[in-house]
Order: structure tokens, then sequence, then C-alpha cells
């Protein structure tokens, strides 16, 4: 069986680096489990393009065959049934990318309103993976207690703040930037950017 991951996709801006994470991941052969918020859509609609109104042909089309053969299972927000709700699912662990403040404050305060946060939530309780990608600026205080209450909880804190060092030269180049340090914390082998101290050759 394929090594699982669950994807949440949320309100914040920067729904790019969720998409291409996604992309990522399934190339390199991994089977996700997708959850988008409403507000997310919303973003997918505005930042991308997507049309929100109906969603699992514009999955289809982002994604294509993982779709149809299986490697992507999209669920609905409200789908608090669904297999990702249940500790007793088998995954690698959770990435929220981006992530809004909104639901880093109902996931660090133990919040299980819909599927997402409730996913999250068995993540913490199972003691498996979790990484969250917020996507906000300028940041108060209340986000700060967030993070840092999480960030002692064991999740992983991955802000989307993109390096320059590598000489990115597109758009293209920041958000892989991103999506490949999120893949370096689940520890997924990847080419997506010049690390420090690499060869130009």
């Amino acid at each position: 069986m394929a090594t699982r991951w669950v994807v949440g996709i949320t309100g914040a801006s920067g729904a790019i680096y969720g998409v291409t994470l996604c992309r990522q991941l399934l190339d390199a052969g991994f089977h996700l489990h997708l959850v988008v918020s409403d507000a997310g859509w919303r973003v997918l609609k505005e930042e991308l393009g997507w049309d929100a109104a109906r969603r699992i042909d514009a999955l289809q089309s982002a994604f294509g065959e993982s779709m149809q053969d299986g490697r992507l299972t999209y669920h609905p927000l409200n789908d608090i049934g669904a297999s990702i709700a249940s500790g007793s699912f088998r995954c690698e662990g959770m990435v929220v990318i981006p992530c809004s403040m909104g639901t880093m404050s109902a996931i660090a305060n133990g919040a299980s309103g819909n599927l997402l946060t409730r996913a999250a939530d068995v993540m913490l309780k199972e003691g498996r993976p979790l990484l969250l990608v917020p996507r906000e600026t300028p940041l108060h205080a209340i986000h700060l207690e967030n993070m840092l209450k999480l960030s002692r909880l064991g999740v992983r804190i991955i802000p989307a703040m993109p390096a320059f060092y590598n000489g990115p030269q597109s758009l293209e180049d920041i958000v892989n930037f991103m999506a490949g340090k999120v893949m370096d914390s689940m520890g997924v082998s990847h080419n997506l950017y010049k690390r420090w101290g690499e060869s130009n050759d």
C-alpha cells in the first residue's frame, strides 16, 4: 500500500503552495487524502481561477489521473464520518498548507468543528506528524501564542517565508522552495531548490 498523507488547504492566501505540494507528492508516489475548507475553495477560485461551484471537476482538472486511479481521495469538509476522522486510519501524518490563523486557532484549542480540524486533532492525539504552513502578516500576539502552543505539542510550524539565497528566477521557483521545505520536514526527497552550499553545476 502506498504511503498516505492527509493534506488540508484553508483560506489563507497562497493556495498555490498546497496545490504544488499535492502535485509533488503525487508524482513521488504518495496517496493523498485532501480536505479543503470553504474559505480555501474561495482562495482557489480567486488566486488560481478554479471553479469552486464544480469542485470535483476542478480537482480532476488539476490532478487528472490521480483522482481517477484513487491516489488522491477528496473528502468534503463536513464529512465528519470520513476515514481520516478516526485514529484507526493509518497514515504518515498531515500537512495544512496554507494554514489560516482561524484554522490554526481551532487546532491549538482542540476545536474539531469540521473534518479538517478533526483530522488535525487526530494527528495530535495519535502522536503523528502535523505540519502547519501559516501565511499571514503581520502577526499579533494571539497568532504567536497559538504557534508557540502548537510547537510545544510537537507540531512543526513552517511559515510561508521564501528564501532568496537559491537565486529564484520566477514565481514558480519561490513556490517550489516552500513546497521543498515542507517536503524536507516530511522526510520526502526532492530536487525543488538548490540547497545552500550546493554547486551551480
